[in-house]
């Protein structure tokens, strides 16, 4: 299926996100994606898998989740561009996370080619802790998280984890790890598991016994690509429900 791009702004209160757009090119109504970056920002990476889910017949958009703190930011896999995206994901905080992405939802509802009735979202790394977070968001119909640290300790500018916020969760979300990830040792992945099946959540989880962290991205040394594969088929199955 053909696309076309475009850099975008997404209005936020007195704020304007950056936004990186792909659309089928078609006049048919479609359902919406949103897919939420790494601490990379909106990078060659997540451009590209926003170019793949338009290709596979859903509008797509990346908002800049980094915005407040660093416009414009987006960078590659150096041990560097680890230290000042980690800084940066530090300043980030849970409230403006979904009100940002609340004002994606809104941007996509105003699309002419958009459908009304929920939108599914994606993410990776930082962005797949934000995911599991905005599942909470009543438009949310699907959620595929991919390897998102910190779910069970943690949640930005919070006194309390991200965990603690399933039992609001309203749609369908799909888990993705790596049992190679130190960043998220099994015990966490089992908490999310307990708490999902706890609040009778609609809910898959996968783990991948030769995945390390950053599995999915085909730009970073622990790219798996037989994982990513199976991964990505199981991320357009979800889909397939918006």
């Amino acid at each position: 299926m053909n696309i076309t791009t475009s850099n975008v702004n997404i209005p936020n209160q007195d704020l304007l996100i950056q936004g990186f757009l792909a659309q089928p090119d078609t006049k048919e109504i479609l359902p919406a994606v949103i897919v939420i970056q790494e601490i990379f920002g909106v990078n060659d990476h997540i451009k590209d898998v926003t170019c793949r889910i338009a290709k596979e017949g859903y509008i797509a958009i990346a908002p800049a989740i980094y915005q407040r703190q660093a416009p414009n930011f987006a960078v590659g896999y150096t041990p560097e561009a680890i230290e000042i995206g980690r800084e940066y994901k530090n300043k980030t905080k849970a409230e403006e996370l979904l009100s940002d992405i609340q004002a994606t939802i809104n941007y996509l509802y105003q699309l002419p080619k958009v459908k009304k009735t929920g939108v599914g979202s994606i993410g990776f790394c930082f962005g797949g802790h934000v995911a599991y977070l905005t599942a909470i968001l009543p438009d949310i119909k699907t959620t595929a998280s991919f390897y998102g640290a910190g779910i069970s300790t943690w949640c930005p500018n919070e006194n309390f984890a991200t965990i603690t916020k399933t039992k609001d969760i309203k749609g369908k979300i799909y888990g993705f790890f790596g049992l190679k990830d130190l960043s998220i040792p099994v015990e966490q992945i089992e908490q999310i598991k307990s708490e999902l099946q706890k609040h009778n959540i609609d809910y898959r989880i996968f783990c991948y016994d030769n995945a390390d962290h950053g599995f999915f991205c085909d730009a970073r040394a622990t790219y798996h690509q037989e994982s990513a594969k199976d991964a990505w088929e199981k991320v357009l199955e979800l889909f397939q429900s918006l």
